[in-house]
């Protein structure tokens, strides 16, 4: 890793040495149509609840999301996000934990940035127009995210030439236009994007590489298959029974190298990875 901490807005989290571990990043979707909790959370006050509760139960991040990205969604006009996502950063900021917020709008990067959020979580690996002016000036950590196509038709017909050399050279391309602009590293994550565009075995085949992803571009790597269709072609389980499997994921993706994990099961996902830390402490202490 060629970069000693992940600078994280108000907060700084290392990535080496006895105080670093992996960090679970909680969804709280505020949209009607989310794939898998679509509507449960829309209210504001049923998503300060959930909030809460994720605070409660461990969380380390909270990412905060106003438009669904699942596949064959279409896009949200910029009014209704802001309208979903602003009074929860406001009400949130000052809950001790750090705030990202899933967004591919440069307008809702800035208005988040200026309310207080500490991340912007970009599934477009912001290429929009206009997002890395957005995001220059502020000390906000950001997540590029490999994304094929458009969420309308990523998940048509999926290919790749090589998925795990296509994806990083596409990460690598985009670390390398915001070190351009003067970005520092220190700010930077990288996900590859797990169901944006990708078959069950190409999101296989990047769970078992993700040290050499993070490796090849010195990053930290986030990943996200929380519930997501490769759970349920692997388990036959719909997504409100995929709880177990998305467990299981994360603690691969921890295994093969992941910093940071999207979940939306926080409590069950924090005690994981608790034994799991146990058990990898252990290890190093006898080595």
């Amino acid at each position: 890793m060629s970069t000693k901490h992940l600078q994280f807005g108000r907060y700084r989290f290392p990535l080496s040495g006895q105080s670093s571990r992996p960090l679970v990043m909680g969804i709280l979707n505020v949209t009607p149509d989310s794939f898998s909790d679509g509507g449960q959370f829309h209210s504001l006050d049923l998503a300060l609840s959930h909030a809460e509760q994720m605070i409660a139960d461990g969380v380390d991040i909270i990412d905060i999301g106003g438009e669904s990205s699942r596949p064959g969604a279409a896009s949200l006009p910029l009014d209704e996000e802001l309208r979903r996502v602003m009074p929860l950063i406001y009400a949130l900021r000052d809950c001790g934990k750090p705030l990202s917020v899933d967004t591919y709008k440069p307008e809702v990067m800035r208005e988040a940035i200026a309310a207080g959020v500490d991340m912007i979580n970009d599934i477009n690996g912001f290429r929009a127009e206009g997002a890395l002016r957005a995001v220059n000036e502020s000390e906000c950590a950001l997540c590029i995210m490999h994304m094929q196509h458009s969420p309308v038709t990523m998940q048509l017909r999926p290919e790749y030439e090589d998925v795990v050399a296509d994806v990083t050279r596409f990460l690598g391309e985009r670390v390398t236009a915001f070190e351009a602009v003067g970005i520092e590293r220190e700010r930077l994550c990288i996900d590859p994007g797990f169901g944006f565009g990708k078959t069950v075995d190409h999101n296989l085949t990047l769970l078992k590489d993700l040290r050499h992803i993070s490796g090849e571009i010195g990053l930290p790597v986030l990943a996200g298959l929380s519930r997501k269709s490769t759970i349920g072609a692997i388990t036959g389980k719909p997504v409100e029974q995929r709880m177990a499997g998305s467990i299981a994921a994360a603690l691969s993706a921890v295994a093969h190298g992941a910093f940071i994990v999207r979940v939306h099961d926080v409590a069950e996902t924090v005690d994981a990875l608790k034994v799991w830390q146990a058990v990898e402490t252990l290890k190093k202490d006898n080595l």
